[in-house]
Order: C-alpha cells, then sequence, then structure tokens
C-alpha cells in the first residue's frame, strides 16, 4: 500500500482508461522499464484562476509526449485528444485547484530481454499539489554547483525527447549537489559550454541583453524555456540564443532556472566545482538577489499562467 505523505491531495490516478486509488498496486515489477527506463513522461501544471484550474500548455506538452514515445518507438494505445481529456478527468476526480501533473507512458510487463518486443505500452496520470520545485529559493534566489559531470551530448541521443532512463543521470547529479549543500546543480556540455541543469533550462542577463542557449548544447528545449522567450519579445527585452561559456555564465548581471516543476527560479550563486584537480571557487551573481529582468519576467510568467494575462490566455485549458 502506498500513502500520499509526499502527494498531497492525491487520491486516484488514471490507469489504463481506469480511475485507482491512490494505494492501489498496478505495476508488476518485472516491467521493462523499471530495470532499463523505457519511459517516457511528461511534467505538467495546472494553476488556480478566476474561471478555476487551468492547465498550462497541455496541448504542447502531449504533443512532446508524442515526440518522446516516437524516439523508443512506442505504440500509443490512445490519441493526443482522449490523453488531454484523461489528465482533465485527474485534475476533476482529485478536485484540485492547481496540480503538478504527470503522464508517464512506459513499456510494461511481457519480456526482459533488453528490446520490449513482448511488452505492452501503458499509460498513467497522477496529479497532486505540489510547490515550486526551489520551494523558498525561487524567491531568495538558489545557490548552484557546476558539476565536472557532463550532460548526455545531443549527438549520442535524442535530447528533444524526455526520455525516463536519461533523468538517471539528472537524479544522481542533484543528489550529489544537495549532498554538498547546495540547492541544485548545474551540467557543462562536451564542448565545455553550460547546458542545463538537472531538468531546468538557463537564461542569463547580461547588460539587459537576456540570453539561453538551444538543443544544440545538449539541452531539452523545454515549454517553459519556449514562453520566457515568447513573453521576453513581447516585453520588448532583448535576447539571443547561442552557446553560454563559463565565463559569461560567472560574471553574468542575473541568472535564472526555467521548467515547469521549477517554474522561473532565481540564481544567486555559483560555485565552480567543474574541474576536479582545481579547488572550488564561489561567484555572487549581480548584487546575490534576483535582479530586475529577473523579476519583470517572473511577474508576466506568474500573471500568465493564473489567467491574468489575455493576449496568453490561449495557453490555458480551463477545467470545467
Amino acid at each position: 500500500m502506498f500513502d500520499n505523505t509526499h502527494f498531497p491531495r492525491a487520491k486516484k490516478f488514471w490507469f489504463m482508461g481506469n480511475l485507482y486509488d491512490w494505494s492501489t498496486p498496478v505495476i508488476h515489477p518485472m516491467s521493462h522499464a523499471l530495470h532499463y527506463g523505457t519511459s517516457v513522461f511528461e511534467g505538467i501544471r495546472a494553476y488556480r484562476t478566476s474561471r478555476g484550474p487551468a492547465i498550462f500548455r497541455l496541448s504542447e506538452h502531449i504533443e512532446r509526449l508524442f515526440h518522446s514515445a516516437s524516439t523508443l518507438k512506442m505504440d500509443i494505445p490512445y490519441n493526443k485528444k482522449d490523453i488531454c481529456q484523461a489528465v482533465t478527468l485527474v485534475i476533476k476526480e482529485n478536485k484540485l485547484d492547481s496540480a503538478y501533473i504527470r503522464p508517464l507512458l512506459f513499456y510494461s510487463y511481457g519480456n526482459l530481454g533488453l528490446v520490449p518486443k513482448l511488452s505492452a505500452v501503458e499509460l498513467a496520470i497522477g496529479a497532486w499539489e505540489w510547490e515550486a520545485y526551489l520551494g523558498e529559493k525561487t524567491e531568495k534566489g538558489a545557490h548552484v554547483c557546476v558539476l565536472s559531470w557532463k550532460r548526455i551530448h545531443h549527438s549520442q541521443i535524442a535530447m528533444t525527447a524526455k526520455l525516463g532512463g536519461i533523468y538517471v543521470q539528472s537524479a544522481i547529479s542533484g543528489m550529489e549537489a544537495r549532498l554538498e549543500g547546495f540547492d541544485e546543480s548545474i551540467f557543462l556540455n562536451l564542448e565545455g559550454n553550460i547546458a542545463e541543469g538537472p531538468g531546468e533550462n538557463v537564461f542569463i542577463v547580461k547588460g539587459e541583453v537576456l540570453k539561453t542557449n538551444d538543443k544544440t548544447e545538449s539541452i531539452l528545449e523545454g515549454i517553459t524555456r519556449a514562453t520566457i522567450l515568447d513573453i521576453a519579445k513581447d516585453l520588448g527585452i532583448d535576447f539571443t540564443i547561442g552557446p553560454i561559456t563559463k565565463e559569461e555564465f560567472f560574471k553574468a548581471d542575473e541568472i535564472f532556472f526555467t521548467g515547469t516543476a521549477v517554474e522561473l527560479a532565481p540564481i544567486v550563486r555559483v560555485t565552480d566545482k567543474s574541474e576536479p584537480e582545481a579547488a572550488p571557487k564561489e561567484y555572487i551573481i549581480g548584487k546575490g538577489k534576483a535582479g530586475e529582468i529577473t523579476r519583470e519576467l517572473a511577474r508576466a510568467y506568474n500573471d500568465t499562467v493564473r489567467g491574468k494575462r489575455k493576449e496568453y490566455e490561449k495557453w490555458l485549458t480551463y477545467v470545467k
């Protein structure tokens, strides 16, 4: 049996067309994905608005879920409309005003050879209340470390897909950072440039120009990242897309994370541990607190997801 201590207000989950009580076990321990990471997933948020809960950019998330599944050669048992309806149903059944939503496609029970030729693809969807991933650091600013680990390279695997197995690297780096007292970690890529966090994209500000990198820098081009770029354009904030060197990162006036789980979180201190033979070096970013452009974008983003910006209402799916 499973309790929901760490999944607040989660009462039911959706699995293969049916709703189950949260504590119901439905997956066999010999399921292929448990052993080899043959799964794909999305992280989606719903927010409280004046018109009830609204799911942010649902269609884009499900579109990416299908793209990720194609990378793993999955035959998905539902169409996009069915999955969108199932996500909405989970919010309704759990009576959630705001939520983090997790659709998961995986190769289930069948065989345990590396190729899941006898394992069916199954779909589960859960939702629960979850604050921003970095908690109070979303306001105060995070202290991150640049690790010596290099991000999986885009020439090695499709970094445009959210593959469960890839996140083992993210989990290890996140644990290492926290064991050493940091809030989060940062990956370099094989070229030695800044890639991303374990589950977050990175933006920097120098002068009044915003900058982020792209998929050629071994990142997942996040939906929140795309949202921030659209908002920045509409606000008249200049931005560029290209490689971010370590020097640019350390000397930035502002840095922040973006992602569905983390939302938009400032980074105010960075410790460079990327060279194992060298002593770690700490950098204070800007004035050691969230910068002006970071705050402006955070306000606009928070208003957008809560239905307060009519020009972006097209991104909201209201749960009625």
